[in-house]
């Protein structure tokens, strides 16, 4: 199976697609991204969720506090591990991606993310935010996720958008095929365990 060739569109069950803002930003254009794919998977039949980590109270993960007395870090794992599809969304902070989202990474692990499908954005106020993308799929390797080969990047971000909405339709087709593809891909056969996921003890 290709990215050129994905599954049917026909979903005999809701697929759940969930999404994670990565970024606190109360005028945020990763949010506005990930929105715009959430809006294209429920085009889909999907059920859909935006997990914005403004909303949650999720303390720095710490090792000897265990995630029931973690402010609300139980129900958050708890939506994840809810879905078919997760969609990861940052802005670009260092050449890496944002402290909320590693934070919240941090108190998922395996039961979270095994198989799964996993889609991936990056926002950047500059140039393509390579480093971004792949920090993330590095994480969704370690806990041996699936993730979609569609990529959706948005560089420049403050001249990508205009009032809420995108200028470039071609850069809004590039997010919104990554929420159809959240949908075609949320029960395809992962491939085998990946070498990083041996290694990641810590997360069983």
């Amino acid at each position: 199976m290709t990215e050129a060739d994905p599954p049917s569109e026909d979903v005999d069950d809701a697929v759940r697609v969930v999404a994670i803002c990565g970024s606190l930003r109360e005028r945020s254009y990763t949010r506005i991204a990930l929105e715009r794919a959430l809006e294209e998977a429920a085009r889909l039949d999907a059920e859909t969720e935006l997990l914005d980590l403004r909303e949650w109270d999720l303390p720095l993960y710490d090792a000897d506090v265990d995630r029931e007395d973690a402010g609300e870090a139980e129900a958050f794992t708890a939506r994840v591990r809810a879905a078919d599809s997760i969609l990861l969304g940052s802005p670009m902070y260092h050449g890496s991606y944002s402290s909320p989202l590693k934070t919240a990474l941090d108190y998922c692990g395996f039961d979270e993310f095994e198989d799964e499908t996993v889609g991936l954005l990056a926002v950047s106020g500059g140039a393509f935010p390579v480093t971004t993308l792949e920090h993330m799929r590095s994480v969704c390797r370690a806990l041996n996720a699936w993730v979609i080969p569609h990529q959706a990047a948005i560089p420049n971000a403050s001249r990508a958008f205009d009032d809420g909405e995108f200028v470039d339709t071609s850069l809004e087709e590039r997010v919104a095929t990554l929420g159809r593809r959240a949908v075609q891909y949320a029960t395809i056969e992962p491939d085998p365990d990946s070498f990083e996921s041996g290694q990641n003890v810590g997360a069983r």
